[in-house]
């Protein structure tokens, strides 16, 4: 899928399925390492139990993926963000597809969820990402998941169809490892194929404003928010959920004893309705 026309007939056809639910080597080195495991899932999902809790629950789930349930907290998040049942949702830079299986479990069999991943992160250590990807979403693991391997770019105007996007750990990438211009675009791309009143959620490890935030893989909440402003997004919510007051910012998101546990922002930002 490598042009515009191609996306439009994607998102078409998940429009038609979900209708009754709402790069520098040394940057690719590290590119999405904080956000995904590379083990393949279970072969088989159990069966759906009755909420998400008991969803994350499953045995069908990765025990990696599970063991980092307590730090990511993906009910609190989802509640926070108000995706849920039915809802049409975009996973941007889903690399290995964490937060796509959650999101999966979330919407249900009503809703649908794309995992979106540029080029530059697919191929990140020898296309780890993909492999893992691909190994989740093996035999028709999780049937509501499709992915869109595609650039920013190639994101139109005319593909207005997301109830709720979602990008969890890898903006800091977007502004650093690509530019600031691409961070820009890309908001400007995701504000483009939410649906008028849509939610955007973005999570990221908390930075320093005069911080070494690119070596760090961090970003300044800050900055964050006036991109996204920019971009057309309103503020609707600024959560706590994922701080963590013992990391002051100054260590890398890897550093021994912080991996798992920096402090995060969580927003919540809304494309107007009008």
């Amino acid at each position: 899928m490598n042009n515009r026309s191609d996306l439009a007939i994607f998102l078409a056809a998940i429009l038609m399925l979900g209708a009754c639910g709402g790069p520098n080597a040394d940057s690719a080195a590290t590119a999405g390492a904080d956000d995904e495991s590379v083990a393949a899932p279970a072969a088989e999902p159990a069966a759906a139990p009755a909420d998400l809790g008991s969803m994350l629950s499953s045995s069908a789930r990765n025990e990696g993926d599970s063991a980092r349930d307590a730090g990511r907290k993906p009910v609190e998040v989802l509640r926070f963000l108000g995706i849920g049942s039915g809802d049409s949702v975009i996973d941007l830079m889903a690399a290995g597809g964490w937060y796509t299986e959650v999101l999966a479990m979330a919407v249900g069999q009503d809703g649908r969820v794309v995992a979106q991943n540029p080029e530059w992160i697919l191929a990140f250590r020898e296309r780890a990402n993909e492999k893992a990807l691909e190994a989740r979403l093996a035999n028709g693991r999780l049937p509501n998941v499709s992915r869109l391997d595609i650039e920013y770019a190639e994101m139109g105007p005319d593909n207005g169809s997301f109830d709720a996007a979602m990008s969890a750990l890898n903006f800091h990438d977007a502004y650093y490892l690509v530019s600031p211009e691409g961070a820009a675009e890309f908001l400007r791309a995701v504000f483009s194929v939410l649906k008028p009143g849509g939610v955007l959620g973005i999570i990221d490890h908390a930075g320093n404003p005069d911080g070494d935030n690119k070596s760090l893989h961090r970003i300044d909440k800050a900055l964050a928010i006036e991109l996204a402003t920019a971009a057309g997004f309103v503020v609707e919510g600024d959560s706590d959920l994922l701080a963590n007051p013992a990391d002051d910012h100054t260590q890398g998101v890897f550093s021994e004893g912080l991996r798992g546990q920096t402090d995060r922002f969580l927003l919540k930002l809304r494309k107007p309705a009008d």
